[in-house]
């Protein structure tokens, strides 16, 4: 991670994110934004690898920008950090393309620990919105798995648990390459696009356990 762009109108919180960011990726360039205003024209000048975005700002809403980046910059991280766990901001903002959902009360340290995931490839959901999501699938319907192969479902099960591509290659003893090519095979039956989404799919289908 190089450069994150924080848009948040709460200086308190934006001075609080930026310092987390930086004790969890040192020497990283942070750019603040207040407004859906201020932050588009942050994107206009530059790309980000991860961004943390408020989902209520004073000229409109954070799920505007999160599917502008999506759409252009789909390489970005964009992780929604909020007071809101219902379900109607958190499904919109992950239909939009956001990678993780973090929610504003948890404690500094869990905060800074789900940031820090990042780098091993874990999505940054709070604990409850793990649970909120997981939930939200049900039981899972064992023959509905959309033909993943059985070492791709030992692929599914394995990310799913954020274990990362490298250690999936040596558990399984094949190439990461090979490893990397199961993962964009399973993006593609599953139709997802993400390690929060991979997860999701795991535990509907049962191959990990909800919560």
């Amino acid at each position: 991670m190089q450069r994150a762009l924080i848009v948040e109108d709460t200086p308190e919180a934006r001075d609080w994110m930026a310092d987390a960011l930086g004790s969890v990726f040192p020497g990283i360039t942070v750019r603040l934004a207040a407004s859906v205003a201020e932050a588009s024209d942050r994107l206009d000048r530059c790309r980000y690898d991860l961004a943390l975005i408020d989902l209520h700002l004073p000229d409109g809403n954070g799920v505007d920008l999160i599917a502008r980046i999506n759409s252009e910059s789909p390489q970005t991280l964009c992780v929604v950090v909020t007071i809101y766990d219902d379900d109607q901001h958190l499904f919109p903002a992950l239909q939009a393309g956001a990678g993780g959902y973090l929610l504003k009360d948890m404690p500094g340290d869990q905060f800074v620990r789900r940031l820090r995931g990042i780098a091993d490839g874990e999505p940054p959901l709070s604990p409850a919105i793990a649970r909120r999501l997981l939930g939200h699938f049900g039981t899972p319907a064992p023959e509905l798995d959309h033909d993943l192969t059985p070492r791709e479902r030992e692929v599914l099960t394995l990310i799913a648990k954020g274990i990362k591509l490298a250690d999936v290659a040596e558990a399984l003893s094949i190439s990461r390459h090979t490893a990397g090519d199961h993962v964009k095979s399973i993006y593609r039956k599953l139709n997802i696009s993400s390690r929060a989404e991979a997860t999701l799919e795991a535990a509907r289908l049962g191959f990990i356990k909800p919560g």
